[in-house]
């Protein structure tokens, strides 16, 4: 079983940056996953799926893992790109796209 660890993204809903710096370290599913008959909910004897490890740097996540002996995949986070805008652009005379009011 191997541990997932990176940094979590914002969420579609989250304009800022809340809960983004934290490294997560996260197991891997070692037992499949069978549906209860009469529920029809899906689950597994596998306790550690559950387990989410939070971690400052990601350093400490992976000294961590190296300690304990888990192998893992580490996920570097892809860097965000920021295109900086301004209301008054949309009113400019040199503008790429024609005006369509």
């Amino acid at each position: 079983m191997r541990a997932r660890i990176y940094q979590q993204p914002k969420t579609a809903m989250q304009s800022g940056q809340a809960n983004t710096h934290d490294w997560i370290l996260e197991y891997g599913q070692s037992e499949q996953r069978i549906q209860d008959p009469l529920m029809g909910w899906f689950g597994s004897g596998d306790m550690k799926s559950q387990v989410t490890l939070r971690f400052p740097t990601r350093e400490e996540a992976v000294a961590y893992a190296t300690r304990e002996g888990i192998a893992y995949d580490l996920e570097l986070p892809t860097p965000r790109v920021r295109h900086p805008k301004a209301y008054a652009d949309n009113f400019r005379a040199d503008r790429r796209q024609n005006w369509t009011h």
